[in-house]
């Protein structure tokens, strides 16, 4: 080595020395490497420093530290072939038009630590004595670095898992844990890409990496299902796409709950450390996962138990049956976020849709997921749960991938099912499902005894032969209209001769006539008008707010249409009177004033209409 190169690298030595002792980040091994070179740089003249390293897939170098910049001419890079016919040669010399190249081979016994390029101004590079010497203090200064920084980076890595295990075992969301799974990885591994792969039940925050472990998939991914299924980390190497990935499972104490991938560029094998690290970490977060999830299900329990009593608590408040269905169907749509809620009675082969049902099962695109639903519980008495089903009308038509159907049933009878749906695929958990199993089988109990009471009064206010109201539903509806309304006409009707058909015809012919006479009543009055059976083959009507004038009109139609529809044909009589606010009186004085005016319009011949108001008696 020449004195002038000597005295250059003993300065050059001096100042590294100093700038050593100065620094902090000994883990940042790139960062040393590049003062290192910039110190080079000055300090010997050279024009440009890099530093190769091998990339196993393409078996060539690229740069990993450079001090290089787009300007500059130099672009040749190093290679293997003239160590092949010399493999104790460190040093390689290229001269070209521009510049001087020396390529410094940096190896130990045990390890191949990569290649030192130097660019010189053409004809001013030093002695291959000088190259040689650089070459054995910065092998072994790499080397001593390289330990260094790697038992430094270890420290921190592992500090980075006491702060990871705090933070994850502090919080009891499991969204939280992922995130922070996703984070101490990209701190640690600045330069991997990371995934989670989760199962369908997990519906998390969109900036996460999360793909979704396709069970019915799996040899899109095996390696995942790999260690998802056994338990242990997966290794799948892939040289066309020059990178290495590892599969680690999240487990816990009960289970597996996930799998993360790490996908490494230009490394051909994970260090055996590196697999113990990601290992820990994966436990570490499966053990937080299943503390979160444990938390989180205790949690939703509660909230499912409360549920549950809540609407139990109001289906059994004596709900008419419509309100108690739309209750229902609120609560479905509330706590499942549900965008479609049906509820069906089987009535031998016919599906009656309850009220308080969503409007679509009214409509003919629902037609296919009520027969489809339909044929499942009645062939395999047995709830339906889908995630992506394939259930579609037409291409044109809204489809709802998520489906959840359970039966109905009472005493062990199937009475029909609660169908519910989601446009979304996988919109509904599991737990979800097995929620809304406990909701119907409750409330079937509560919908049953609201049909039956309902029946029951139904029976009481209903006349058995003819379905009109009854007297005593008359009276009281009557009194209540006069106490709030200022107003309203009655009308009492007779069928003439009815004990001569019931002696031409017979008692059942004389039942039958009385009912074609109350239908023609039924078809012909208001919703909130009242036909009532008064007593044998007498009638009566009861409008409320309605005038004597109207009220009168209605009475004729009436008698009109009898004597138009009946077989055997019969004819009516009507007494018709009227009642108004400022005149004080009760039910019983309008019942007399009709009860005269249909006595005064059989003694008129029948079939015909009289009135009596408070004056006059007429006929109308």
């Amino acid at each position: 080595m020449k004195a002038q190169e000597k005295e250059a690298y003993a300065a050059f030595k001096e100042k590294f020395f100093d700038w050593l002792l100065s620094y902090e980040e000994y883990d940042q091994f790139s960062r040393i490497m590049m003062s290192l070179f910039l110190l080079l740089k000055q300090e010997l003249m050279i024009k440009e420093v890099t530093l190769f390293l091998l990339d196993p897939f393409k078996k060539s170098f690229y740069p990993e530290v450079t001090t290089r910049n787009e300007e500059l001419f130099c672009d040749i890079l190093p290679t293997a072939e003239f160590q092949a016919t010399d493999p104790k040669r460190k040093i390689h010399i290229h001269e070209t038009e521009q510049c001087t190249i020396a390529q410094i081979f940096l190896q130990q016994p045990e390890e191949f630590m990569g290649v030192l390029q130097l660019v010189y101004e053409k004809e001013q590079c030093p002695s291959e004595a000088f190259l040689e010497q650089i070459e054995a203090d910065l092998s072994r200064l790499f080397r001593k670095m390289k330990k260094i920084s790697r038992g430094l980076s270890e420290e921190k890595r592992y500090e980075r898992l006491h702060h990871f295990t705090a933070k994850i075992h502090a919080s009891m969301k499991i969204e939280d844990v992922l995130e922070e799974i996703i984070d101490t990885l990209q701190e640690v591994y600045p330069s991997f890409t990371y995934y989670l792969f989760l199962s369908h039940d997990h519906q998390y925050h969109d900036r996460l990496p999360i793909k979704t472990l396709m069970f019915e998939h799996a040899d899109e991914n095996m390696a995942a299902m790999q260690a998802f299924l056994t338990g242990k980390i997966q290794l799948e190497d892939s040289i066309s796409l020059q990178r290495s990935i590892l599969y680690a499972p999240i487990k816990g104490a009960q289970g597996v709950y996930g799998v993360i991938e790490i996908i490494a560029p230009h490394i051909m094998e994970f260090p055996k450390s590196e697999m113990n690290f990601i290992s820990l970490l994966a436990n570490t977060a499966g053990s937080a996962l299943e503390n979160a999830k444990l938390y989180e299900q205790s949690r939703r329990l509660v909230a499912d138990l409360q549920l549950i009593n809540e609407t139990m608590h109001c289906l059994n408040a004596n709900l008419r049956l419509q309100d108690a269905l739309e209750f229902m169907v609120n609560q479905i749509k509330r706590s499942f976020e549900a965008e479609e809620v049906g509820f069906f009675l089987f009535d031998q082969e016919k599906k009656k849709l309850l009220p308080g049902s969503t409007p679509f099962f009214q409509t003919r695109q629902a037609k296919k997921y009520i027969e489809f639903v339909s044929k499942r519980i009645r062939t395999e008495r047995d709830m339906v749960f889908l995630g992506d089903a394939k259930i579609h009308t037409s291409p044109s038509t809204l489809a709802f991938r998520s489906l959840m159907a359970v039966p109905m049933v009472q005493n062990g009878m199937l009475k029909g099912v609660a169908i519910v749906l989601h446009r979304e695929p996988y919109h509904f958990t599991f737990e979800m499902f097995k929620l809304l199993q406990s909701l119907i089988h409750h409330s079937t109990l509560a919908f049953a005894n609201a049909m039956l009471r309902e029946e029951l009064e139904s029976l009481v206010i209903t006349d058995y032969l003819t379905k009109l109201y009854s007297r005593h539903y008359l009276d009281e509806q009557l009194q209540k209209s006069m106490e709030t309304d200022a107003f309203g006409t009655f009308i009492l009707i007779d069928i003439d001769n009815f004990k001569g058909i019931n002696d031409t015809y017979g008692h059942q012919t004389g039942d039958d006539v009385i009912i074609q006479v109350a239908n023609i009543i039924k078809q012909n009055i208001r919703e909130n008008d009242i036909g009532a059976r008064w007593g044998g083959e007498e009638l009566a009507i009861y409008l409320p707010k309605v005038s004597l004038t109207t009220g009168v009109t209605i009475a004729n139609r009436l008698a009109a249409k009898v004597r138009q529809e009946t077989n055997p044909p019969v004819t009516v009589s009507c007494g018709v009177s009227y009642w108004k606010k400022n005149r004080h009186e009760e039910a019983t004085d309008l019942f007399k004033r009709a009860d005269e005016a249909l006595y005064m319009a059989k003694r008129s011949g029948k079939n015909c209409v009289f009135v009596k108001d408070y004056h006059h008696q007429y006929k109308a």
